[in-house]
């Protein structure tokens, strides 16, 4: 394959997958947490990074644009490593969202909906959707190095 269809496939990934977790938050009812929704924004930079990189051809700087999409998928990967961790009790996640967090569920102000980061709403084969982030994270970063190395 070549690199610009890599950097479409990359990118194209992160767009399912952005528009995928919308479709389970607006569709599916499930409110995401705090950490769900900072998996996101690495997903929509990499879609971006693509658009950027098809666009400008062979003026993208060659493969600095794959490194980045790489970079910004990794960012996620990790980000849902561990929100898995939180979810699993291996490690306490951020107090703002947690079980044991301070954050004032009682607050008339705040959001209603508020999901706790701890806290598993959806799952398929004992994983996560944020375990399933990290996996397809993973998967798309290899594509954004297939194309870096082409």
């Amino acid at each position: 394959m070549t690199r610009n269809a890599w950097i479409a496939l990359a990118a194209l990934g992160s767009l399912g997958l952005l528009l995928t977790a919308l479709g389970f938050q607006h569709l599916g009812g499930l409110a995401p947490c705090q950490m769900c929704l900072w998996q996101r924004w690495p997903h929509a930079t990499a879609a971006l990074i693509g658009l950027f990189a098809l666009a400008l051809g062979r003026w993208s700087h060659g493969r600095v644009m794959p490194w980045l999409g790489m970079l910004a998928v990794l960012i996620s990967a990790g980000i849902g490593a561990y929100h898995t961790g939180v979810e699993r009790g291996w490690w306490a996640g951020p107090s703002s969202c947690s079980g044991g967090g301070g954050g004032d569920l009682l607050r008339l102000d705040g959001p209603l909906n508020m999901v706790k980061c701890d806290a598993v709403v959806w799952q398929m084969l004992g994983l996560s959707m944020a375990s399933w982030n990290m996996l397809a994270s993973l998967a798309l970063a290899v594509m954004w190095g297939m194309a870096a190395r082409r």
